[in-house]
């Protein structure tokens, strides 16, 4: 006899899935909240991705739900979100994450998982699956949140350099010990604003399976996604973490001071309102816009214009990649 039936079992597998892509976007997405600090020497590799994964953990507990919200009932119809097209979506994000981790490019977990929600539904239910207020909030986030941290980068830089005119160079080990606390502001955000779109997923999947009567995100799912995301986030991605931590220019402790500081006030700022941003997206550019605002010519625009393909492609290749996934779930699952 059966330890679990089949419903049981599938529920399982599906909700494993939903921890899969926490723990990948924490995974990939630590380069992030460490690569800067690593490369101005501010903390050991080690040391900075155990101080990441404790805040990643606390995050999700401490500024609400609005993304999860956002990305559970304000985007797609009720009548869309059906486990295949959900499941279909986590597997394309997960897919996308593993092929551009493998890669060392930083990609968007955010816009792979919007884009398979997309092509799963549109392939399931047609264009009026897709909520065009929440489309538009959705993608206004994802697509500001960039341009945003490039600016916000930029000012910041620019303004550190006024006020540090004429100093002794000593000011940098000011800007060395202050990382910590920037890491931990940015840790703290990103695990709040990335967390929530998993806990998103699973209660999406808890309403279409009729577990819940309304949209509501319970504790353990706030525990078992801040849990994948701080465990993705100890292990650490590597390659990523070399790409934006040298490929772009050498950093220093100015730099990584700078773009922490940008990137949470933009991540936490959005989290607080409900928009799912991409982490990769708005660290890599306010770490462009500090290096740009000391010299231009110091960035390696080569590297950035890889990276920005890499986001292009996202939406579309996750959006084909989950409607093949929806096809074969719609005949797997009853």
């Amino acid at each position: 006899m059966p330890i679990f039936s089949a419903d049981t079992l599938t529920w399982l597998l599906f909700v494993a899935t939903a921890a899969l892509y926490a723990f990948l976007n924490g995974f990939s997405d630590s380069a992030n909240t460490v690569a800067t600090m690593i490369s101005s020497r501010a903390m050991s590799p080690r040391q900075a991705l155990a101080l990441s994964a404790i805040a990643h953990f606390v995050g999700p507990f401490l500024f609400g739900i609005a993304v999860a919200a956002t990305i559970g009932e304000e985007f797609i119809v009720s009548e869309a979100a059906t486990l295949p097209v959900i499941w279909a979506a986590l597997l394309s994000a997960i897919l996308w994450s593993l092929i551009t981790a493998w890669s060392g490019i930083p990609s968007s977990a955010s816009h792979a998982l919007i884009g398979g929600m997309m092509g799963a539904a549109i392939l399931g239910y047609g264009t009026d699956a897709i909520i065009l207020g929440g489309l538009e909030k959705v993608l206004g986030a994802l697509l500001l949140s960039p341009i945003l941290g490039l600016i916000g980068g930029y000012v910041l830089m620019k303004g550190v350099i006024f006020l540090a005119r004429g100093v002794s160079p000593r000011i940098n080990n000011f800007f060395k010990r202050s990382q910590v606390f920037t890491a931990v502001a940015l840790a703290l955000s990103h695990g709040a604003n990335d967390a929530q779109k998993a806990m998103g997923v699973i209660a999406m999947g808890l309403l279409a399976t009729g577990r819940l009567s309304a949209f509501a995100v319970p504790q353990w799912t706030v525990i078992l996604c801040a849990g994948a995301m701080s465990l993705g986030t100890l292990l650490g991605g590597w390659r990523i973490i070399k790409t934006l931590g040298g490929r772009f220019y050498k950093i220093r402790p100015v730099h990584s001071f700078n773009s922490q500081l940008a990137s949470t006030l933009i991540i936490l700022g959005a989290a607080l309102m409900g928009g799912p941003v991409s982490t990769s997206q708005v660290v890599s550019t306010t770490i462009l816009g500090a290096g740009a605002a000391e010299r231009l010519n110091k960035v390696r625009w080569g590297v950035a214009r890889n990276i920005l393909l890499t986001w292009l492609l996202t939406v579309p290749a996750a959006a084909a990649i989950a409607a093949g996934s929806y096809l074969l779930l719609r005949r797997l699952l009853p």
